[in-house]
């Protein structure tokens, strides 16, 4: 749950002016085929969790430069390799601080019966949430966290890194023998909500977007006034 300033009726009316930089669309062009271009394929290593109901995956992945970003790949038990059908997927991205977290730490996707991957943020996890990915990039003065590393260049800045692991996640996933390549979807909280959305404008097919609580963003179109608020001043995304 949010808190707002707006009421609900300037919420629903709200536009932000958007001042994109002309050559938007060709930068991010360039810095996908840059990475693309140092990309190898991607690792799934079996690991015993203990668990029945669910098969789990250590994954490396090439992100942005090429570098190493670890993930959890969870499919539901038997759903391996030369399984028929294969498997719809969902991509997840975790919230501000976190890491990937432990191998047993399922969500509710593959419950479901889908494939999730758990992408792990570079240079985040010590926070709340253990991570494993080292963020290679930025050296200059940054405020302590993540969000600034870089800020005064934008080839520099740490987002670049992480919206362009975030969608060489989504290549990732397309190669796995046990996922339909045609039905990826990505999702994410805070942070990872904020990253599904960048990722869904940089990845023209994916068949849904699922953003919770999306920071990095002024996205208040993405909200409804919740039904028992009687103020209409409290709102969730």
């Amino acid at each position: 749950m949010a808190i707002s300033d707006l009421t609900g009726a300037e919420l629903r009316g709200y536009a932000p002016q958007l001042d994109a930089p002309t050559d938007l669309d060709a930068f991010w062009a360039r810095t996908l085929a840059e990475s693309r271009t140092l990309a190898t394929a991607p690792t799934l290593a079996p690991v015993e969790t203990g668990l029945t109901l669910v098969d789990t995956y250590d994954v490396t992945f090439a992100g942005f430069g090429g570098q190493p970003i670890r993930g959890w790949l969870h499919v539901p038990a038997g759903a391996g390799a030369g399984a028929s059908p294969r498997l719809p997927a969902v991509v997840r991205y975790i919230g501000y601080g976190g890491g990937r977290g432990l191998a047993l730490e399922v969500s509710a996707w593959t419950l479901a019966g889908y494939a999730c991957l758990t992408m792990d943020t570079r240079g985040q996890g010590s926070a709340w949430s253990p991570g494993d990915t080292p963020d290679v990039g930025s050296s200059g003065p940054a405020h302590p966290g993540s969000m600034t590393r870089g800020i005064t260049d934008p080839h520099d800045y740490y987002y670049r890194r992480v919206f362009t692991d975030a969608v060489l996640a989504v290549d990732a996933v397309r190669a796995f023998p046990m996922v339909d390549p045609t039905r990826i979807a990505v999702t994410g909280g805070s942070q990872g909500g904020g990253i599904a959305l960048a990722v869904s404008a940089l990845v023209p097919d994916l068949v849904g977007v699922l953003p919770d609580v999306p920071f990095l963003c002024d996205f208040p179109r993405a909200t409804q006034i919740a039904d028992s608020d009687p103020y209409g001043e409290i709102v969730r995304y």
